[in-house]
């Protein structure tokens, strides 16, 4: 009887070779199909803070300049219908006026004026001028007088022109008389005797003179 020695070696080599190729199988899907922990992605970097601008603050407008003051002024004019006359005079907030048509209607009106040249002006019997100071060179208002609303403008004046007053006793009898000198030259006046109005005598403007019943008088600027 033969020994199998040799067949046996043939078959152990190949069952050796099969075992080998069948664990290489196993652990190649093993190491395929098994994976390791990932690494997590890294965190995008955190954006950088916006710089600081280094342009200075913008300022804030500047406050605009208070109005002017309210000049001392004279101003002189006359009603809208050219019945009569207006002059006003200004100084340190205070305000005198006068209001005259020539002949037998007048009044003489005063009060305080705003900061913004606003000024309501009272006198006699309820009458009443409103007005405004625009610019510093004219005056816009009403006056009322008598149950009449007489509006005007005054513009400003510059002597001899602006407001005129006299006052006296002369024979026994109390004059007063106002005189306002327009731009220009023309006078509008009223004298008054004890009261009783009618149209005043021309006065020199350089020297406030008037002749009055043969008397010579003196008519002196007025100011508040």
């Amino acid at each position: 009887m033969k020994r199998p020695g040799p067949l046996l070696t043939l078959l152990a080599g190949l069952l050796l070779a099969v075992f080998m190729l069948t664990l290489n199988a196993t652990t190649g899907v093993r190491n395929t199909s098994s994976s390791g922990p990932r690494t997590p992605a890294a965190a995008p970097p955190a954006s950088a803070a916006p710089e600081k601008s280094t342009s200075p603050p913008s300022r804030s407008p500047s406050p605009s300049p208070s109005a002017s003051p309210v000049p001392n002024a004279d101003y002189a004019g006359r009603t809208d219908d050219d019945s009569s006359a207006v002059a006003v005079s200004l100084r340190e907030g205070r305000a005198i006026a006068y209001f005259c048509d020539g002949h037998d209607k007048e009044s003489w009106l005063k009060g305080d004026v705003g900061d913004d040249g606003t000024m309501r002006l009272t006198g006699k019997n309820g009458a009443e001028l409103d007005g405004t100071l625009r610019d510093g060179r004219r005056i816009r208002g009403t006056v009322d007088l008598g149950g009449r609303r007489y509006p005007f403008t005054a513009d400003k004046a510059v002597k001899p022109s602006g407001l005129y007053r006299a006052t006296a006793t002369v024979r026994g009898a109390a004059l007063d008389g106002g005189w306002i000198v327009l731009p220009g030259g023309k006078q509008v006046g009223i004298l008054d005797r004890d009261g009783e109005p009618s149209t005043a005598p021309v006065i020199d403007p350089e020297t406030g003179i008037v002749t009055v019943d043969g008397k010579k008088l003196t008519a002196h600027p007025v100011t508040p």
